[in-house]
């Protein structure tokens, strides 16, 4: 049930991480405040598809 997902920037929109998620747990998308290396600082990083 474990799917691959890709997370991206939302201010500069790179896709800088890959984790796993439960599709049956959390349908929604998920979002986490993670490291943009551009920016240098941390920002909130969505789920893309």
């Amino acid at each position: 049930m474990r799917v691959h997902i890709t997370l991206a920037c939302t201010e500069t929109g790179d896709k800088n991480y890959i984790t796993t998620k439960n599709k049956r747990n959390h349908p929604e998308r998920l979002e986490l405040k993670k490291y943009s290396k551009r920016l240098k600082r941390v920002t909130i990083h969505r789920e893309t598809k």
